[in-house]
C-alpha cells in the first residue's frame, strides 16, 4: 500500500499561496502551486476544488484568474483541511464479511474497530493543534538546500 499524499500537498498549496499573497500578489495560478509542488497542475486544481467547497479558498475566473486564501493561516487547521481533502475512515474493514463461524472471523472487527477509533480520534486531536500559519513558519524556518 502507498501513502496518501492529499493532506501534504493541500496544507503545500494553502502555505504557497499564504505566502505569496504576503509578497503582494492577489492570485495564485494552479500551474505556480503545481510548479512548486513538482506536481500535475490538474492535481492541485482538484485540491484547491475541495478546499474552495471547504470555504479555505476562493477562486476567481476570467482576466486575473487565479486562487487566494478565503481565511487567514492562523485560522485554518490541518484539521480543516484534513476534512476537506480526506473522505471516509482512516482506516477500513475487509471489503467481505469475515468468516462469522470463525472466532477471529466473528471478533476481528468489532476489536479492529475499536483501536481505529481511538487512532482516528488522536490524529483529528493533533492536527486541530496546529495552524496553516504554524506550518508556514516551520517551512520558513527550515534551512534552504539548494540543488
Amino acid at each position: 500500500m502507498s501513502a496518501n499524499s492529499r493532506l501534504t500537498i493541500a496544507a503545500h498549496a494553502l502555505a504557497w499561496i499564504g505566502l505569496y499573497q504576503r509578497q503582494g500578489h492577489e492570485v495564485a495560478t494552479s500551474e505556480q502551486i503545481a510548479t512548486s509542488a513538482n506536481t500535475n497542475p490538474v492535481v492541485i486544481r482538484r485540491l484547491l476544488g475541495e478546499l474552495r467547497r471547504a470555504g479555505l479558498v476562493e477562486s476567481r475566473r476570467g482576466a486575473g484568474a487565479g486562487w487566494s486564501l478565503a481565511r487567514e493561516l492562523e485560522t485554518m487547521t490541518l484539521l480543516d483541511v484534513y476534512e476537506a481533502v480526506e473522505s471516509g475512515p482512516l482506516f477500513a474493514m475487509h471489503r467481505t464479511t469475515p468468516d462469522q463461524g470463525c472466532v477471529v472471523g466473528h471478533g476481528i472487527q468489532p476489536a479492529m474497530q475499536s483501536i481505529y477509533e481511538g487512532i482516528e480520534e488522536t490524529l483529528r486531536h493533533e492536527l486541530a493543534r496546529v495552524t496553516l500559519e504554524n506550518v508556514l513558519q516551520d517551512v520558513l524556518a527550515a534551512p534552504h538546500q539548494p540543488l
